[in-house]
């Protein structure tokens, strides 16, 4: 029997699929249907660059364990083995990296034995790690840190919070307004698209890629989604008429009438990006069949439309789960880092099938490190962490900052093993948006913690 669904109901669930698409986000992005973003063109729109350039955040819930997946090679090695112990990688298994100018603190590394792509990109200087980064209010030493006479961000070492403050970063106001946002509110008049936001999701909601005028639009692996129950095929006829009836009646209430713009942009939205998408050349770099590599492919999709779609900036959010590696770490961390390794390269590759290799730039966030300790099968949450940055336009085959003193209760070590960040996430961040574009007259806007740090430019973008 067919179920109907009448007037009242249908406009209850559409306000309902509306409000909750993105909750962190001001009402005017709650009201947006299937996350079509709001777009407001400024009263004065300044253009900020003609060239194609997209940022791509990969980020891993959880807290990556980074002293597993950089690790010292020869005369380092016995400080890492001692720390880890029983989750020691072996140090034959290691696979060398050669850094084309020594680290600071010199020394020698190798990467996770399941990361053979990663070797390869950072060997060929296409890829660069980024050590010892952490949200952070202030440079501290471990002696400020035990005296309590440098503020540090709030609730260290708590998944949420970690999280926003690495998506912001805005350590001490947590307002929930992201970098790639921010920079969205700077640089989307210059894309030639108004209607469809420069940033996109395939991973959901994040505070990252949230502004003050912006928000992301959210697509899935396989493409933009249509509202579920009003798609154009037969068995949904009648409710499709119903709804479009809503959305094209006259209303005398404000909050109707913004129901029924926010419902047309998401079904335009819908169709541009599918016809996009549909009328592209399909790509032949093969993509590995994980989420991860799915999501990453489904971007390489998006940047191959960006003509059609005319976007001259573009901000990505992809993610992967599962780092928070309390226990089984040795076999759990090893398949996400195999995840990661593949889906990295396979992205890489896909940008110089695009001739983007320079134009497209791919990093790691994660809210934090592990614990150089260890509690039996697994790590704790830890703070500094290593980062990999993936692009034609990086400045590779380096490692950028000091790795850490990786003895337990040594210089870098809080306690209990979680190491003192010596690089700060908005250093991290700050020298991305350089690459991007971001202007020095611009960067207090979105980072205003910068100035505590010496250097804005940690140098890993050409």
């Amino acid at each position: 029997m067919k179920k109907t669904i009448n007037r009242r109901d249908l406009l209850l669930r559409s306000l309902q699929c509306a409000a909750g698409s993105a909750a962190f986000t001001a009402l005017s992005g709650k009201l947006q249907l299937a996350n079509a973003a709001t777009l407001a063109r400024p009263k004065s729109a300044v253009l900020r660059g003609t060239d194609y350039r997209a940022l791509v955040c990969v980020y891993l819930y959880g807290g990556n364990d980074a002293f597993n997946m950089m690790v010292p090679t020869g005369a380092g090695y016995a400080q890492y083995a001692n720390a880890r112990a029983d989750l020691a990688i072996p140090e034959g298994e290691l696979l060398p990296i050669a850094p084309v100018v020594p680290p600071s603190g010199g020394g020698s590394f190798g990467l996770h034995p399941r990361m053979p792509e990663m070797q390869s990109l950072f060997n060929s200087q296409n890829a660069a790690i980024v050590a010892n980064t952490g949200p952070l209010l202030y440079p501290i030493t471990k002696a400020e840190y035990n005296a309590g006479t440098v503020p540090v961000p709030a609730q260290l070492f708590s998944h949420s919070d970690q999280t926003v403050l690495w998506q912001t970063p805005q350590a001490e106001t947590l307002n929930r307004r992201g970098w790639g946002g921010r920079l969205a509110d700077l640089f989307y008049s210059t894309n030639v698209n108004q209607q469809l936001s420069m940033n996109i999701s395939v991973s959901g909601e994040n505070v990252f890629q949230s502004g003050e005028t912006i928000v992301p639009y959210f697509v899935s692996t396989s493409g933009a989604q249509a509202i579920d129950f009003v798609q154009d095929v037969p068995w949904q006829a009648d409710r499709r008429a119903a709804f479009l009836a809503l959305r094209d009646a006259s209303y005398d209430h404000a909050l109707q009438r913004e129901y029924a713009r926010r419902v047309t942009r998401a079904m335009d939205n819908q169709a541009m990006i599918t016809n996009a998408l549909d009328t592209a050349t399909p790509l032949a770099t093969t993509f590995p069949d994980t989420y991860l590599g799915q999501q990453l492919r489904m971007v390489a999709r998006l940047i191959s439309a960006r003509n059609t779609l005319q976007m001259t900036r573009q901000v990505f959010f992809v993610a992967a789960g599962g780092y928070d590696t309390h226990d089984s770490q040795l076999a759990d961390h090893a398949d996400h880092l195999e995840e990661l390794s593949g889906a990295m390269n396979a992205f890489y590759n896909a940008t110089l099938e695009l001739g983007l290799g320079p134009q497209v730039t791919a990093f790691t966030a994660s809210e934090f490190g592990r614990t150089l300790s260890i509690n039996g099968d697994g790590t704790d949450h830890g703070w500094g962490s290593h980062h990999l940055v993936v692009g034609g336009a990086v400045n590779g085959g380096r490692i950028y900052g000091t790795p850490p003193d990786l003895t337990i209760d040594g210089p870098d070590d809080a306690g209990w093993g979680q190491i003192i960040p010596t690089q700060s996430v908005d250093q991290y961040a700050a020298t991305l948006a350089t690459w991007y574009g971001l202007s020095d007259t611009d960067r207090d806007m979105v980072f205003p913690n910068l100035s505590r740090f010496s250097g804005p430019n940690l140098g890993f973008m050409a």
